[in-house]
């Protein structure tokens, strides 16, 4: 069973209560008597409600005030509502009892019109009349018959009453003495042993001599006319009897003359209490209308809310759709027009919920797709472009950045072409894709070499167009650096070259050293003069290119030969320092510059293989500048990036510069500009950074030119070396 709210159960006693008020109201104005019984009822009950409407009306009132001035959602269309009721209910309540006053006055003044009450005032004498006239017919006919009795002795006294009874149409005839005694009676009712027997009053003054005549009422029996009169008796004057005559009224004749006299005592009552009786219909009819507006305006409160409810229920439903809460149910409002629109607005939020749902499991799918494509594109080695039909960047992995050395997330959503502008190394690559763009290849494939920040790469690319019409077509671009491979390759074929040239060319230089020194002790003592000197000058020179080429050897050797490295922590700072100290005491035309970072991570290398590194370098920078105004700059930094935990060297010269058709093949054996250069140097150099799984690169700068190795750090917590 539902429980009934409190405003309904409420609603409910005082409904029974202003039914009650108005029952009472209307009850106690049928007779003043019941108006004074019902007097303290009406009172207490009419207090009590309108106490309880006034307390409830001025809590709505209190309410609809606060959310007024807070501004709640419904708050202004109740005020109005509520308004638009109370004018409904007041002003034709107001009407109403106007004229129902106003009626009322006259009604009550017409009651009282002057002839009514003669026309009641004359009724009643005509019946008064009518009987008065009646009565001295009985009492003629009873004097009548009292004149026969003169003769008739006590002894026959019963057979002449029944006589006259008879002619005179009476109900009952008695005879009664002087002395007050029954002396005779006859009577319609045989079942009567009793006559009626006057009173003594009325005995009494037919002893004085006047006759009785009236309207009695009789036991049993009803109205009947009473009439005595003196009866001469047969012994003369002296002798008085009397003679009691009751004649039967007819009842339709008395029920008549009862009406009569009942409605002119009313009318004389109500004539009376004319003014109180104007009051307390006032007094009703206001008290009515009071308890009746009361009620209406607590209910237009009522009935204000319960119709905005709705409304506000959907307002506030509407804000939260807007602030993004989809699915905001609202409870139901009934089967009207209302219900209608809240069940819509119920229906509509549950499909934007279920669109929602869906649109965010779509998202969700896509993202995860997404993420699965960037997973798998992060774990590529191969770099990756997505391109838009018009050429806008849509995507890129890590590889592409890593393999390009360019930030390149920061141009998605940019044209490739715009990224030239930021980045001018990029200009090869971006041309050679818009080449293959324009001609809308719908496949190909190239090789290009390229300038980057960290060196020059050797690039393997394809491209393809994807499918899709407009925004969704594009192309995806797919590279792979291919340095190392060509640099491996190329440094495997020099390595077996420079392990034949050495087995082939150390063998023979021994001997010819040593014949060259055979030459001289055996032949030098029997020549003379210019040709003992020339002799001198030849083997000398054959012993010397003989050493320099056994140092040649001895190079080839050390390229060709597999690297054999005994890692240990080094302090590369005090490694560099330790190396430039030496080349500073050697040359005094020579400027050195140290840079070095104190907080390089720590290093995990061959400080002896780091040693030939740095010899080579520096050597190779002071070789720059045959003038010998060299000045060299080596710094040492902490990486960046994803090299944070590598430790970065520069050794930067003030020569010319490397040609720019040597770039390609800078640290490849036998490469060199200097005239006496075996091409080994930054070959070697190469060599030892790859050991240590570092990186070369080799850049001109403005005032000369400048060679860059990374080399991998040790992670904190593990002793491995890290990748590059």
């Amino acid at each position: 069973m539902t429980r009934l709210p409190r405003q309904a159960i409420i609603r409910i006693l005082l409904s029974v209560l202003l039914v009650a008020s108005l029952y009472l109201l209307s009850a106690a104005t049928e007779n003043s008597a019941r108006f004074g019984q019902l007097y303290l009822w009406l009172l207490l009950i009419n207090g009590v409600v309108l106490v309880v409407l006034l307390g409830l009306i001025i809590n709505n009132l209190q309410r609809l005030v606060r959310s007024f001035r807070a501004r709640e959602t419904g708050s202004r269309l109740t005020l109005r509502l509520m308004a638009l009721f109370v004018v409904l209910a007041v002003v034709p309540g107001l009407v109403v009892y106007g004229f129902s006053m106003q009626f009322l006055q006259r009604g009550v003044d017409s009651w009282f019109d002057v002839r009514i009450e003669n026309a009641l005032e004359d009724a009643l004498t005509l019946s008064q009349a009518s009987l008065d006239q009646r009565m001295r017919d009985m009492q003629q006919r009873l004097e009548e018959a009292a004149q026969e009795l003169a003769d008739v002795s006590s002894a026959m006294a019963p057979v002449a009453l029944g006589d006259l009874r008879g002619r005179t149409r009476a109900s009952e005839l008695t005879l009664i003495g002087e002395n007050g005694r029954i002396i005779a009676a006859s009577s319609v009712d045989t079942d009567s042993i009793l006559p009626h027997r006057p009173e003594e009053s009325i005995l009494l003054q037919l002893r004085q001599g006047r006759p009785y005549v009236g309207l009695d009422p009789i036991e049993n029996a009803g109205l009947h006319i009473r009439a005595l009169v003196p009866a001469p008796g047969p012994e003369g004057p002296g002798e008085t009897r009397i003679l009691q005559g009751l004649f039967q009224v007819s009842p339709r004749i008395n029920d008549l003359a009862a009406e009569v006299e009942t409605a002119f005592s009313e009318y004389r009552e109500l004539a009376y209490l004319r003014g109180p009786l104007k009051d307390s219909f006032s007094l009703t009819l206001s008290l009515v209308l009071l308890l009746s507006l009361l009620f209406a305006v607590w209910s237009a409160f009522y009935l204000a809310r319960r119709l905005v409810a709705p409304v506000s229920r959907l307002a506030e439903g509407t804000r939260a759709m807007a602030a993004g809460e989809y699915g905001t149910q609202l409870p139901p409002a009934g089967n009207d027009e209302l219900g209608f629109l809240v069940r819509s607005f119920n229906d509509m939020s549950r499909r934007v919920a279920n669109v929602r749902d869906a649109a965010r499991q779509s998202q969700a799918l896509v993202e995860s797709q997404r993420t699965y494509l960037e997973t798998v594109l992060g774990r590529l080695s191969s770099g990756v472009l997505a391109l838009s039909p018009d050429g806008t960047l849509r995507t890129c992995n890590q590889a592409a950045m890593d393999i390009l050395s360019l930030p390149l997330d920061e141009g998605v959503g940019q044209p490739l072409s715009a990224l030239v502008e930021r980045f001018p190394d990029l200009g090869p690559f971006v041309d050679h894709v818009d080449a293959h763009r324009r001609a809308s290849d719908a496949e190909w494939r190239a090789e290009l070499s390229l300038d980057t920040p960290e060196g020059r790469r050797s690039l393997i690319c394809s491209g393809a167009m994807l499918p899709g019409e407009g925004d969704e077509g594009g192309e995806v671009i797919v590279f792979d650096d291919v340095t190392t491979l060509i640099q491996a390759q190329r440094d495997a074929a020099w390595g077996e070259v420079a392990r034949r040239l050495a087995h082939e060319i150390r063998n023979p230089l021994t001997p010819i050293q040593l014949s060259a020194e055979r030459l001289q002790h055996k032949v030098a003592h029997r020549l003379s003069g210019d040709e003992a000197a020339l002799l001198q000058r030849s083997t000398e020179t054959i012993i010397h290119q003989v050493e320099a080429m056994k140092e040649m050897v001895q190079a080839f050797s050390e390229y060709a030969r597999p690297p054999v490295l005994r890692p240990r922590t080094v302090d590369f700072n005090a490694l560099v320092q330790e190396v430039v100290d030496l080349y500073r005491g050697q040359s005094a035309e020579a400027f050195i510059d140290v840079d070095l970072d104190d907080g390089l991570p720590g290093l995990q290398a061959d400080p002896g293989r780091l040693r030939q590194l740095l010899n080579n370098l520096i050597r190779n920078a002071l070789e720059a500048d045959d003038a010998g105004n060299c000045r060299i700059i080596v710094s040492t930094r902490r990486g960046s990036g994803r090299h944070a935990h590598g430790v970065e060297l520069d050794v930067q010269d003030n020569g010319p510069g490397f040609a720019d058709t040597m770039l390609d093949q800078l640290f490849e054996p036998y490469v060199s500009t200097k005239p006496r250069g075996s091409g080994l140097g930054l070959a070697i150099v190469k060599k030892i950074v790859e050991e240590h799984n570092g990186t070369i690169t080799a850049r001109n700068t403005d005032g000369g030119a400048r060679i860059s190795v990374r080399l991998p750090g040790v992670v904190a917590g593990n002793a491995r070396w890290e990748n590059a």
